[in-house]
């Protein structure tokens, strides 16, 4: 292994994603990255990690894990096969349905409800009359204070 380059993933046959680091590393601090980035150690093989569920979206992860050590300031080296995978591999199209029940809503919204009979007012519904004005005008008497002071 290269002494400039902290960590190395790839894939293995048999475990699938895998990363290890350089000796030079303390192995607790290795070990602490490496299970932060979900990665656990291989059983009888110090030193190499396997990533945990590689199923999903394996990939991904594995270059996701290699850019979160980089960004802690470790030189990281991702190989080829791994670094150039499709970031989302394509999946066969299934039907939705989507297109046909926008259509629906479409025509149920430009049809007329049932619950509807009568024909709308030219009114807006939240239009109110307005009522009259009054005929009186309000007197308002206003008490005189006992000192002949205003307040």
């Amino acid at each position: 292994m290269d002494p400039d380059i902290h960590f190395v993933f790839g894939s293995h046959p048999q475990h699938g994603y895998v990363a290890a680091f350089n000796p030079s590393l303390p192995a607790h601090l290795a070990d602490w990255f490496l299970t932060r980035v979900q990665f656990e150690a291989v059983p009888d093989e110090p030193g190499l990690y396997q990533l945990t569920a590689p199923e999903h979206d394996g990939p991904r992860r594995t270059r996701q894990a290699a850019q979160a050590l980089r960004t802690q300031g470790y030189a990281v080296h991702v190989d080829t096969d791994i670094a150039y995978a499709p970031a989302n591999p394509p999946h066969p199209l299934r039907p939705n349905g989507l297109t046909e029940r926008r259509t629906r809503i479409a025509q149920a919204a430009t049809g007329r409800s049932p619950q509807r009979s009568a024909a709308p007012t030219t009114s807006p519904p939240s239009a109110r009359p307005i009522p009259p004005r009054p005929t009186y005008a309000p007197t308002v008497h206003l008490a005189a204070s006992p000192a002949g002071h205003g307040r």
